[in-house]
């Protein structure tokens, strides 16, 4: 599943330039060999707390299957990632909610703080910081890293989400240009059928139906006087 958190990472950056794209051009610097250097800086940041929320819902994921559920919870979130990939454009009016945008807000003051400071560690605070802004392509791979019901698994997996944001935003700040919007548009057009490609897939590994690779089985190994599903890769 890795190579799907690269492709949705890539495919959400077009989505995501509109809000990042401005903060992404803001990281530089006027010296040759640090330009480069500050702006993999930033985007690390970015990838690491991406990882560190990865691993958190990683571990929501974990205990919710202690409960003997495995499969109902990656069914479940599978088809929640099938909804969200088919409304992912409307997923930021969110960001319209007064506690969000209060969140938002003080996001944004930070990075303008943290900019200003011009120092290697603000580069990276600010990736870590800018990693934080509520965004409807995060929130679809937080549910896919959810469904992987492991801390290990998710913090992987929202870490290559993270990487494969990289190029184009890498492109778009060393270029000091933004991307056409008819460009983004065709790019977005994909995103769904990525979405629901991924959301399938989850599903299927729910299921159970013992196809190694897409769909393992689930051992029900007994802890005392409970049973706790567990999948098994061949």
């Amino acid at each position: 599943m890795l190579w799907t958190a690269l492709v949705l990472g890539f495919l959400s950056s077009f989505h995501c330039i509109g809000m990042c794209g401005p903060i992404a051009l803001a990281v530089g610097s006027s010296s040759g060999k640090k330009y480069l250097f500050n702006k993999i800086l930033y985007n690390l940041g970015r990838s690491l707390t991406y990882a560190l929320l990865g691993l958190l819902i990683g571990s929501i994921g974990f205990s919710l299957s202690l409960t003997g559920i495995q499969q109902g919870i990656s069914v479940a979130m599978g088809v929640l990632v099938v909804v969200l990939s088919l409304s992912f454009k409307n997923a930021d009016r969110f960001l319209t909610f007064p506690v969000l945008s209060k969140f938002v807000s003080w996001i944004k003051s930070t990075l303008g703080k943290l900019l200003k400071s011009g120092s290697k560690l603000a580069f990276f605070t600010t990736g870590i910081v800018n990693g934080l802004l509520p965004c409807g392509m995060v929130y679809m791979a937080l549910v896919v890293a959810l469904g992987m019901q492991s801390p290990i698994d998710g913090g992987i997996y929202m870490f290559f989400f993270g990487i494969g944001t990289i190029p184009l935003l890498l492109v778009l700040m060393v270029s000091g240009s933004f991307i056409s919007i008819t460009r983004r548009q065709v790019v977005q057009k994909a995103i769904p059928y990525l979405g629901v490609l991924i959301g399938v897939l989850m599903v299927f590994r729910g299921l159970g139906l013992g196809i190694p690779g897409l769909s393992p089985q689930m051992a029900t190994f007994d802890y005392g006087t409970q049973q706790v599903e567990i999948t098994m890769c061949h």
